[in-house]
């Protein structure tokens, strides 16, 4: 079949018709396959051998996106994946790249956009949505100190209203380790309390509620 080739990753089955369809109307890119969940992308992208995976980040229980990413770019010979979410948080940005994709868009991403996204990542080439690259910058250039993925975790538990027990059995580390992390996580929001961690979190879209 001549194209780029490409398999969808998304929970909802109308997006995923919305996009073969809005896809398909570009005359070099084709769909071979569709997945709803983490579990069914490795078999699909193995029988199918796509150019490129777009990936959702939110596929309901179980494994998201950012898993099923790693595990696509883990295998020999891996597709390009070019993540399309709704979600622009810095965590998620940063944990998809890390995770291997190639391109990161937003759902509001006007469909040439979103063509030129594909063929770039079958190109492998980069593909970043201009709010992703603006986020990315302003990261660089800002001489705040950065979280690290441990901190980030602890402002999402934090967000899911975790107390310090209940944080150092999830992260498996002492209570001590945590009030730790709530101490450089407090100096570099410029905050003192937890309430007020996740507000400048959220506020600074490093994570998403």
């Amino acid at each position: 079949m001549d194209g780029i080739r490409i398999v969808l990753v998304d929970d909802h089955p109308v997006v995923r018709a919305g996009l073969r369809a809005l896809i398909e109307g570009s005359p070099d890119l084709v769909v071979v396959g569709e997945a709803s969940a983490a579990a069914e992308v490795i078999p699909l992208v193995e029988a199918e051998r796509p150019d490129v995976v777009l990936m959702d980040l939110n596929l309901g229980d179980g494994a998201g996106g950012i898993d099923a990413t790693a595990r696509v770019r883990g295998i020999p010979d891996p597709p390009g994946v070019l993540v399309l979410t709704t979600y622009d948080t810095e965590s998620d940005i940063l944990r998809a790249l890390e995770a291997g994709a190639s391109g990161y868009l937003l759902k509001d991403t006007p469909p040439e956009q979103l063509f030129a996204g594909i063929r770039a990542v079958a190109r492998g080439e980069p593909a970043l949505g201009p709010s992703v690259s603006s986020l990315l910058m302003r990261r660089a250039a800002s001489p705040e100190p950065r979280m690290t993925e441990r901190e980030v975790e602890v402002l999402e538990l934090l967000a899911d209203g975790k107390g310090n027990r209940e944080l150092a059995r999830a992260l498996l580390v002492s209570e001590a380790t945590v009030k730790s992390h709530f101490s450089h996580i407090y100096g570099k929001l410029g905050v003192d309390t937890r309430a007020g961690a996740v507000a400048a979190a959220i506020e600074r879209r490093i994570i998403r509620r």
